[in-house]
C-alpha cells in the first residue's frame, strides 16, 4: 500500500510539473492563467480542508490514549523532558546551519534579486512574543482550540485528560474505549481521504508552476539552491544523530517516511502528511503510547526546517540591504529565533510572520520580504518534508531512549489499521508493535 501510494504521488508530482509549464506556456491571456489555477487551487484547497477536518480528533484521540498507557504521572514526566530535551536541541543545531551557511555563501550580497509582484499583505499581521507564545499555550476552550486546530492547545489538554484517564483507571474503562472506537474511525476516515492524495499533489504542483512558471527557480536560483544546500545538512545531522542513537534502524525508518514525506514535500504541508505519519511510525515499531505523544508535540515545538530557514532567511535580506550583523547580534537573533518559532503553530504562512518580527527587531526594513515571497512556496515544500523526517526521528529516538530496542523489524509492509487500533487498547504483553 505504502509503496503504491509513493508511486502515485510521484507520479503526481511529474504530471503535476508538466501540466503546470504547459498551462504557463500556452494560456492565451491572464486571466484564462488565474482561472486554470484558481481551478486547479480549488482541488488542493479540498484535501487540506479534509486533513485538516480530522486532525483534531484523531489527534485528541489518540494522545488521550496513549498517555494514558505511560502509566504514572513520574513515566510521562520523564518522557516530555527527553522529548522537549531532544527538540530544543535539534531547533538550536537547525539555527545554526542556517546561520552558518548564509555567512558563508553570501548569497545576498553577490546577487540583486527583482521584487516579485506581490504585497506584503499576504503575511499574517501577528506579533510572536514569549508572553504571547507562554499565555497561547493554554486552550480558553478544548472546543475552541479543536475547531481551530490548535494542535499545542490539544496537546495541552490531552496531556490533562490522558493523566486523568489513566489515574481513574478501570473505573472509567468504557470512556477509554470510545476513545479508542474514536480513533479507529478516524483511521478509516485518513485512509479515504489518503487515496486523494496523489491528485491534490498533482493540483498543487500544477497550480504553482502555473502561476509562476518554471523560470522564477531559475532567477532565484541562488537562494533556492543555497536552501537546499542548508537543508541537505540539517537532514544529515538528523539523520546522523538518529543513527547514532537507534542504530541502522533509521533508515528503515525513512523507508517508511517516504510517503508521507513525499506528500509534506508537494502540499507544502506538513500537517497533510500527520495521519500518514503516525502510521508509518507505528507500522515501524514505535509504540503508539510514544508515537502519539512525541509527534504532535513536534509539529508544534519540533519545525526544523522552518527554523533553519528563519536564519538563513534574516541573514540572506540583512545582506540584501548591505547590513552586516556582528556576532553578538546574531547570537540574539539565534536566541530569538528560537523563543518566537516556537509559536508557529497555527499562525498562516508562520515563518513569514517570524521573519518580518525578526527583522524589526534588528532594524532590517521589513520591505526584504518582498524578496523572498515569491519562492516562498518553493521553499515552504522542503521545510515541510524535513519537519516530517525530524519529527519521526525524534520519535524513534525517544523509543529508543525508553528501551524499545526492536524498531524497524515489523513485517516489510504496513499492518492494516485496524491491526494497529486493535493493539491500541490491547494489554502491553498483546501489542503487535512492540
Amino acid at each position: 500500500m505504502f509503496r503504491k501510494l509513493t508511486s502515485w504521488i510521484m507520479l503526481g508530482m511529474v504530471l503535476g510539473c508538466l501540466a503546470g509549464a504547459a498551462i504557463h506556456a500556452l494560456a492565451p491571456s491572464r486571466e484564462v492563467l488565474e482561472a486554470a489555477v484558481g481551478g486547479l487551487s480549488v482541488v488542493t484547497d479540498i484535501f487540506l480542508r479534509l486533513i485538516k477536518m480530522i486532525i483534531a480528533p484523531l489527534v485528541l484521540s489518540t494522545l488521550i490514549v496513549g498517555i494514558s498507557q505511560l502509566g504514572g504521572g513520574a513515566d510521562i514526566g520523564r518522557i516530555g523532558v527527553k522529548t522537549l530535551g531532544w527538540f530544543l536541541t535539534a531547533t538550536m543545531c537547525s539555527l545554526l546551519i542556517g546561520a552558518a551557511m548564509a555567512n558563508l555563501l553570501q548569497i545576498g550580497s553577490q546577487i540583486t534579486l527583482p521584487l516579485p509582484d506581490a504585497a506584503t499583505a499576504e503575511m499574517a499581521d501577528s506579533t510572536l512574543s514569549l508572553r504571547t507564545f507562554i499565555t497561547h499555550l493554554v486552550p480558553a476552550s478544548p472546543v475552541d482550540a479543536m475547531a481551530r486546530n490548535e494542535i499545542l492547545q490539544i496537546v495541552v489538554f490531552s496531556v490533562f485528560a490522558g493523566v486523568a484517564v489513566a489515574a481513574l483507571g478501570e473505573r472509567i474503562s468504557i470512556v477509554r474505549t470510545i476513545l479508542v472506537e474514536i480513533a479507529e474511525i478516524m483511521l478509516r476516515i485518513t485512509s479515504y481521504v489518503m487515496m486523494l492524495s496523489p491528485i491534490a499533489v498533482f493540483a498543487a504542483i500544477a497550480a504553482t508552476i502555473a502561476a509562476h512558471g518554471l523560470g522564477i527557480l531559475v532567477t532565484y536560483a541562488a537562494f533556492v539552491g543555497g536552501f537546499y544546500l542548508s537543508l541537505s545538512l540539517v537532514w544529515v545531522l538528523i539523520v546522523g544523530a538518529g543513527f547514532a542513537i537507534v542504530g541502522p534502524a533509521i533508515v528503515r525508518l525513512l523507508g517508511r517516511i517516504r510517503a508521507p514525506m513525499l506528500l509534506a514535500f508537494s502540499t507544502a504541508s506538513s500537517e497533510a502528511a500527520y495521519p500518514r505519519t503516525l502510521h508509518a511510525l507505528e507500522t515501524f515499531g514505535i509504540p503508539n503510547r510514544i508515537a502519539s505523544f512525541v509527534l504532535p508535540l513536534g509539529y508544534s515545538l519540533n519545525l526544523d526546517g522552518t527554523a533553519m530557514y528563519t536564519t538563513f532567511a534574516v541573514l540572506f535580506i540583512a545582506q540584501c540591504y548591505g547590513i552586516q550583523l556582528s556576532v553578538t547580534d546574531q547570537a540574539l537573533l539565534l536566541l530569538l529565533l528560537m523563543v518566537t518559532s516556537k509559536g508557529l503553530a497555527g499562525v498562516p504562512r508562520g515563518s513569514l510572520v517570524v521573519i518580518a518580527s525578526a527583522l524589526t527587531v534588528f532594524d532590517i526594513p521589513v520591505a526584504g520580504m518582498l524578496l523572498i515571497l515569491g519562492v516562498d512556496h518553493f521553499l515552504d515544500m522542503g521545510r515541510s518534508a524535513t519537519n516530517v523526517v525530524g519529527n519521526s526521528v525524534a520519535a524513534a529516538v525517544i523509543a529508543r531512549w525508553e528501551g524499545d530496542e526492536v524498531l524497524g523489524e515489523t513485517a516489510s509492509e504496513p499492518v492494516d489499521p485496524e491491526v494497529l487500533i486493535e493493539a491500541l487498547g490491547a494489554p502491553e504483553t498483546q501489542r503487535p508493535l512492540r
